[in-house]
């Protein structure tokens, strides 16, 4: 699908220090550029474009004639951006393209692609020279509506995803929904899943929207762009960034609020680690962890069957997976003790009370969370 040109909307991450905006518009890559000098980027400026090499043929060429024309002295360095890759070892790559092109303090890092390019360019630059400008250019809706905004930076660890970051505001994120044409269907279905999440943990009308498209569809779903439509494409983007950004104003660094944008990744980041990162995109399993963080608050009276039946069906509107494989019990929780957000041992799991709203408990106990993880598996949670 081909998308028009649409004007640039605004978004800020009103942070009390260093906020930034994010700026959405169809046709945007090519004012990246001028985005860039408007932040205050002297021309001369030195440059890194961090990508892959799909998103390197397709939009590269774009990113580098407009960094160029705006005066910048720009260069890209491609590197492979699987979540596998997204290890020390990688960023360890991009700091030797910053030695070697003689980075400075005052240089700028842009990421462009998706979330796994925007983690390990962010904590690169979060990292070189004690912390560099990095602008974030996301070109999938997954990094769109969620891990481009926020500042949170890292890779991953053997024993557990995102062990290894920082906190790491850009100074700008630029969004163009056209990159989303060259977008895979899967990595499409697996953004999909970060929407969903916001529309259970805050934005009630927005699930009532995505629920509505979903009907309107004559295949009943939401599991590609053609599906969703422009309109749609162009609202969700800006409710969630809007979400995103009002949550991360509030809470920089995690300390209360911001956990509930975990909502999902606490069982999502378990199946990763397990299966074997990349086996299951980050949103698959993020859309199995919402099943069972639904499935939990239902075993704990938090909400009812038919809420988590809501969000069953529009999961499955989007074309994400339903069932996680079996896993064993024991290595189930042993992953979770190495979670993020353990305190004092116990586990935090943001559960749904209702469509919109949610809360933090570290009160799920280990049988719950085990008959839990057998109900999906089994395809008998409540629908």
């Amino acid at each position: 699908m081909t998308l028009a040109p649409t004007a640039l909307r605004t978004i800020t991450v009103a942070l009390t220090e260093n906020p930034y905006p994010v700026v959405i518009g169809t046709g945007a890559l090519a004012d990246l550029g001028a985005q860039v000098a408007a932040r205050g980027f002297k021309a001369g400026t030195k440059v890194l474009v961090v990508t892959n090499p799909v998103v390197h043929d397709h939009y590269g060429a774009a990113a580098l004639t407009s960094l160029q024309a705006a005066g910048f002295a720009a260069s890209a360095l491609v590197i492979e951006a699987g979540e596998d890759q997204k290890t020390t070892a990688t960023v360890g790559l991009i700091h030797d393209a910053a030695f070697a092109r003689k980075l400075e303090r005052g240089s700028l890092i842009v990421a462009l692609g998706g979330g796994v390019v925007g983690d390990m360019a962010g904590f690169a630059a979060a990292t070189w020279l004690r912390g560099i400008a990095v602008v974030q250019v996301p070109t999938t809706l997954l990094a769109m509506v969620d891990a481009a905004i926020g500042g949170k930076t890292g890779v991953n660890h053997p024993g557990g995803k995102n062990l290894i970051g920082a906190f790491h505001q850009p100074r700008l994120v630029l969004i163009d929904p056209s990159t989303l044409a060259t977008l895979p269907e899967r990595e499409f279905r697996a953004g999909m899943a970060e929407v969903i999440k916001y529309g259970v943990i805050n934005d009630a009308p927005l699930f009532a929207d995505l629920e509505a498209a979903a009907a309107r569809d004559p295949n009943g779903g939401l599991a590609s762009i053609e599906a969703v439509g422009p309109a749609l494409l162009q609202r969700l983007l800006e409710r969630s960034a809007g979400a995103k950004a009002r949550v991360v104003a509030a809470d920089e660094r995690e300390g209360g609020l911001r956990a509930i944008l975990n909502y999902g990744h606490t069982i999502g980041h378990v199946i990763e680690a397990l299966c074997g990162y990349g086996t299951y995109l980050h949103g698959e399993a993020v859309g199995l962890g919402m099943l069972a963080a639904g499935q939990i608050a239902a075993a704990m009276g938090l909400w009812t069957g038919a809420e988590q039946a809501r969000q069953r069906n529009l999961i499955r509107a989007a074309g994400l997976p339903l069932q996680p494989p079996e896993l064993e019990p024991a290595a189930v929780l042993d992953c979770l003790q190495g979670d993020k957000k353990v305190r004092d041992g116990k586990v935090r799991f943001v559960l749904p009370t209702a469509i919109g709203t949610v809360v933090i408990r570290d009160d799920v106990d280990g049988e719950t969370i085990t008959k839990t993880m057998q109900a999906l598996t089994t395809a008998t949670a409540l629908r």
